[in-house]
């Protein structure tokens, strides 16, 4: 069952997704209405899971779920899994390549290849203090302490 994020308890599981593109706002509009239609009905072994979703920058999905009502399971990770390869073939994107970075430059969110971050790095085109976004944050806890951070505070320090 779908509720708003900001009622789920900090210690909920969450999943990010970033688009090598951003999206349009109608685009964002009709992912939105697409993720409310998925999580009213997302379950676990007939239960149903206390969802939420946040969309920010009009490139990352993040999906959420209360495990203290019910833990997502193997095959309710599968179907958001194939939920979210539905979105990638209706929008010509790609959410599921984990080769990615996404980072501020400026105002502006640019997404590179890890090769191509890495280089950048070499080339102190990005530094330690480059925000970056730390999508492997597995909480709404850590996510709001540590998904937007200086390069070298999360994973990506190691280019530097």
């Amino acid at each position: 069952m779908y509720i708003p994020f900001e009622n789920l308890p900090e210690n909920s599981k969450i999943w990010i997704y970033q688009s090598n593109r951003k999206f349009s706002e109608a685009e964002m509009t009709e992912i939105e209405n697409e993720l409310k239609a998925f999580l009213e009905n997302w379950s676990a072994h007939g239960n149903g899971l206390e969802a939420s979703y946040l969309l920010k920058y009009n490139r990352f999905i993040i999906i959420a779920v209360n495990q203290e009502v019910q833990q997502a399971t193997g095959c309710s990770i599968d179907s958001s899994v194939a939920f979210i390869q539905s979105l990638e073939l209706k929008y010509k994107v790609d959410l599921l390549d984990k080769m990615n970075v996404t980072f501020k430059n400026g105002e502006h969110i640019a997404h590179k290849s890890l090769i191509d971050f890495k280089k950048m790095a070499k080339e102190k085109a990005v530094t330690a203090n480059t925000i970056v976004f730390n999508n492997l944050v597995n909480t709404i806890e850590e996510f709001n302490e540590n998904w937007e951070v200086p390069a070298g505070e999360s994973w990506h320090g190691r280019f530097f």
